[in-house]
């Protein structure tokens, strides 16, 4: 009898080769193979195990863990469910129900020597639980095909990644678990999409390409190596087929084909298409279909296995190198190589899997704490109420320091160019202005107080880059005969006042509207980045502060009161620049009637003075015709009807003229006499009549002041230039327009909404937004926090939390122990 090659010579003797070994020590050799066979058996069975719950707790909840699997992928018809179906050991007719045509399924296959017959169980959808055992093969069948039928139509898809996960006990199957995918197909059903074939192709080619999971590609016999349709598509998932194993189904088709021994080696050896290294698999499996039982099923199996041997040893001349190719004919080797290259990654992938379960059990509680603290949250208003308090004001106290000017964070990412404010705030360019304002610095990206002066500069250029818009000669004439009509010698330089005030008032107002909601948008767009920095503040201190990220409803409720306060903001700001606005433009302001300003008008000034003191100014002619059309309008006395008026009556209509300027009643008697010391003490200001003549006369006392031409020149004279008194109005009327646009653009604006938008900003915004958050009842305050149902669901989230961290912790004492026998 042959010497045993596991036994060893004691520590210190030297063995006697010619010795036979005893009856008892052959016992108890035997005895200790057979007890490291079963420690063997053993562990193999604990570790397949142990992954098996770790990947129905990875289908459960989404987990995302390198677990080593088997992932079967081939065409349709190339005979992945017959594989299946002999790794199980018995048949449940899944061919009938195209299992693997939609929808993935999952087969955890456990080898149980009390389980006589086989107990299939389904996992739960969306659970880690699995249902009761199933014995029947209709019923898992039909189970099968409810759940792909159910979930397709949920989703309204035609295929799904989703896996169905089976989990199968038998005695008579390996330790083995395998992901059956769609077979690939190169057309849609009738009824499917065009597309599902390319769906199929993609879901397939995402669950092989993981590196932790093994490839088992299956291809019939009859395709030859050089027309295989989808090799190129396992190439692209594994180029060196590092981690692919190819099954060569249906062999037994092909056998009749073999005559010689060089094609059957030349066949098994794929002529140089895979490799030298890479042997596939040539398998053969009942075609019997009928009712059989599971017995005689495994029993056919190992047959066919005997009779494709025989035919390659005997029916082909010279038979096959059955030592370089044996081991890779036949299904029982398929089996056993697959059960042992899986557990062979097991192995390895314990000490990964192991540190990988630490890490999760540690974000789960981390999640389990952070769930716990917005549940205490809920009943402890107070310290919501503290952390909600800090948060806010720190957002003030960041939005007030980029304000007074910071640069943190980086003005190149969160800054904005001119151009890009108008993008973003949807005001575009300013109202009336034709052409393009650049203020300075408008290509460099700023924030808070920089984009604010900015924004203040470019309303000034736009300003002032408006002229005083063209007058309509209708328009000059209605204001100046309704003048005139009210009598008195300043109508003309009134018409021109009123024409300046209605474009101020008309063209200045839309710009300064603009430029409240310009700097409005600059100042709400500081709310993100003061959210920025209180972030960064927040990951570099050490304060015990809450974080408030995620209460999303009280930080949208943060944002809203702070844009509320701006726009109540902007809305205050423009009602003060349109009070600045009508008082520059009243008929009682100073501004155009300043003896400075007055005289630095120059002749058209002194012409107008001149005109005003003109008689008949009501039938002067203001259209295009000049004083052409004027000898040829009605009522309208000859020009030598002056020369017939009686000296006495021009000079008395003279006198009357001047006490009209020195605010004599509309009507006086012809028979008082011009008391010019009267106007003298009237223009020093000793006026003691009231009403809204006054600003009248005191307007006329000022002309009167610097201008003293003869009137009866001045009449001759404009007698002649009828036709150039419409531009001369409106060149008063231009200057009088940017004297009131030069008072609100120096001295009214600016100061104005500075004080408007930055100093509320700087000292009451906290107050506003603690008045509008805190100031309120608990339950109130709570809505920010707490919505509807939200408690439920925190429960509930929690609640799944607990058993994703059971299950997980589980997992965890398991390969812990798993760990220590490797």
């Amino acid at each position: 009898m042959a010497t045993n090659p596991l036994s060893s010579p004691a520590a210190g003797r030297t063995p006697n080769p010619k010795a036979t070994p005893s009856p008892s020590t052959r016992r108890s050799a035997a005895d200790a193979a057979s007890a490291a066979a079963a420690a063997a058996a053993s562990d193999t069975k604990a570790r397949f195990e142990a992954y098996n719950r770790l990947q129905a707790a990875a289908v459960a909840f989404g987990e995302k863990l390198p677990i080593p699997e088997i992932v079967a992928i081939g065409g349709q018809s190339d005979g992945k469910s017959s594989l299946l179906e002999a790794l199980l050991g018995f048949r449940f007719n899944v061919r009938e129900v195209e299992m693997g045509t939609r929808r993935p399924l999952v087969l955890q296959m456990v080898h149980d020597p009390t389980a006589l017959d086989p107990r299939c169980r389904f996992q739960e959808e969306d659970s880690e639980e699995y249902g009761n055992p199933m014995v029947l093969a209709s019923a898992i069948a039909d189970l099968i095909k409810q759940r792909t039928e159910s979930h397709l139509r949920k989703i309204q898809a035609a295929v799904s990644s989703k896996p169905i996960v089976m989990r199968a006990e038998y005695a008579h199957c390996p330790n083995l678990t395998i992901i059956d995918t769609p077979g690939f197909v190169l057309k849609a059903k009738k009824g499917e999409p065009e597309t599902t074939p390319d769906e199929i192709l993609s879901m397939v080619k995402s669950l092989a390409s993981p590196p932790h999971r093994l490839i088992l590609f299956l291809q019939q016999s009859s395709v030859e190596w050089c027309s295989s349709l989808w090799l190129d598509s396992i190439r692209e998932i594994d180029p060196t087929f590092r981690r692919t194993m190819i099954v060569i189904s249906k062999f037994d088709n092909r056998l009749k084909e073999f005559t010689e021994r060089w094609e059957v080696d030349s066949y098994l050896s794929a002529s140089g298409y895979l490799g030298d290294n890479i042997h596939p698999f040539f398998v053969a499996l009942p075609k019997d279909r009928g009712t059989i039982s599971n017995e005689e099923f495994r029993r056919q199996i190992c047959q066919v296995d005997i009779d494709v041997l025989r035919h390659l040893r005997d029916g082909v001349k010279g038979g096959f190198n059955e030592d370089k190719y044996g081991p890779y004919i036949g299904f029982s080797c398929l089996r056993k190589y697959l059960e042992s290259e899986l557990q062979k990654r097991y192995k390895e992938a314990a000490p990964a899997t192991l540190a990988l379960l630490e890490q999760r059990c540690s974000d789960v509680s981390m999640d389990l704490s952070r769930l716990d603290s917005k549940l205490l949250a809920t009943s402890d208003v107070s310290q919501l109420r503290r952390s909600a308090m800090l948060h806010a004001a720190s957002i003030c106290t960041h939005l007030r320091a980029l304000l007074d000017g910071a640069a943190d964070p980086a003005p190149e990412i969160w800054g904005k160019t001119t151009e890009e404010e108008q993008m973003h705030s949807g005001i575009g360019s300013w109202p009336g202005i034709s052409v393009h304002v650049k203020p300075p610095n408008s290509s460099l990206k700023l924030y808070g107080g920089a984009a604010f002066e900015r924004v203040m500069h470019e309303f000034r250029c736009a300003t002032y880059s408006m002229e005083c818009p063209q007058v309509s000669r209708e328009k000059v004439a209605n204001i100046l005969l309704a003048h005139a009509g009210r009598g008195g010698s300043s109508g003309m330089t009134e018409a021109a006042a009123e024409i300046a005030r209605a474009a101020a008032r008309s063209w200045l107002a839309p710009l300064t509207e603009t430029a409240c909601d310009r700097l409005a948008f600059v100042l709400q767009s500081l709310f993100d980045l003061a959210m920025e920095r209180s972030r960064n503040d927040d990951s570099r201190s050490d304060q015990n502060v809450e974080n408030m990220d995620g209460y999303v409803g009280f930080l949208a409720a943060l944002r809203c009161s702070y844009y509320k306060f701006v726009r109540d903001l902007s809305k205050q700001c423009k009602q003060i620049v349109r009070h600045h606005l009508d008082s520059v433009t009243s008929p009682y302001s100073h501004i155009c009637y300043e003896s400075d300003f007055l005289s630095g008008i120059g002749s058209v000034a002194n012409s107008f003075h001149r005109f005003n003191h003109i008689t008949g100014v009501a039938s002067f002619d203001l259209s295009d015709s000049g004083s052409a059309m004027e000898e040829a309008q009605e009522n309208v006395p000859p020009k030598d009807h002056q020369q017939m008026t009686p000296p006495a009556k021009a000079n008395e209509s003279r006198d009357i003229l001047k006490e009209s300027q020195l605010t004599v009643p509309e009507t006086p008697s012809p028979d008082l006499p011009a008391d010019m010391h009267a106007g003298k003490k009237k223009d020093n200001g000793n006026i003691n009549d009231g009403g809204p003549r006054k600003r009248h006369a005191r307007m006329a006392a000022y002309t009167n002041r610097n201008h003293h031409n003869n009137v009866t020149a001045g009449a001759d004279d404009l007698g002649s230039k009828s036709g150039s008194s419409y531009s001369s109005i409106c060149s008063i009327s231009a200057q009088y327009f940017a004297k009131m646009r030069e008072v609100l653009i120096e001295r009214n604006v600016p100061s104005a909404l500075n004080s408007g938008f930055l100093t509320p900003c700087r000292e009451r915004l906290f107050l506003a937004l603690g008045f509008e958050l805190f100031a309120v009842n608990d339950d109130k305050f709570m809505d920010m926090f707490v919505a509807p149902g939200a408690v439920d669901a925190i429960q509930n989230e929690r609640q799944s939390l607990l058993k994703r961290q059971k299950i997980l912790l589980s997992c965890l004492s398991e390969f812990k122990n798993i760990s220590r026998t490797l």
